[in-house]
């Protein structure tokens, strides 16, 4: 168990199984085309190129291998292949949130979209947040004009907070430093499970 108390975990859903990275070619290869894909990428800041996705792979599945939070990997339960990612994760962005904050992020292969994979992975971590982790509340948050993760966020029971300014977007893509922040707290999530 991490000093959080989290741990790696499995989980799984009517459509998909949630799973750490493996260090394989085929997970390394995903990784890269969604984090390269220039329509996937639209509201970051940059693409990644091999090398440098490669390093945030390692990172990730030594995250989630440590402490049990970050972004894991979604593979269909028929085939096995892999459609995205989704997790939990410490953001990092004092003072605009807490130290203890946990988000909740996501990232779709193109050809994965408007298919519904990424709200029920997240229903599945939300799920685990509040009944097993106990947390008091999940944030998320995306550029402004990101209203394909936005809608997620509110098909997701999230309420809209508040805009900040991301303090990790560099000045080159001003057009990308304005986020919309949304929060369910577990209180919310009863109130929706009842």
């Amino acid at each position: 168990l991490s000093q959080d108390g989290f741990r790696p975990m499995r989980l799984e859903t009517e459509r998909l199984i949630i799973r750490n990275w493996q260090d394989t070619p085929e997970d390394r290869a995903f990784f890269h085309e969604i984090n390269s894909d220039p329509e996937v990428m639209t509201f970051f800041p940059r693409r990644r190129t091999v090398a440098e996705s490669d390093t945030l792979f390692d990172e990730v599945k030594r995250r989630i291998d440590e402490t049990g939070l970050c972004f894991y990997a979604l593979a269909l339960k028929e085939t096995g292949e892999l459609v995205g990612f989704c997790g939990l994760n410490r953001p990092d962005l004092q003072p605009i949130l807490a130290d203890e904050a946990v988000e909740i992020g996501w990232r779709m292969a193109r050809r994965y979209w408007g298919k519904g994979y990424v709200t029920e992975a997240a229903q599945a971590f939300l799920r685990h947040a509040f009944e097993t982790l106990k947390l008091p509340e999940i944030v998320s948050f995306a550029v402004l004009e990101n209203t394909r993760s936005t809608a997620v966020m509110q098909r997701l029971g999230m309420h809209y907070l508040r805009d900040f300014d991301h303090p990790r977007v560099p000045d080159e893509t001003p057009h990308l430093k304005r986020h919309a922040l949304y929060v369910i707290t577990a209180e919310d999530w009863r109130n929706r499970a009842s």
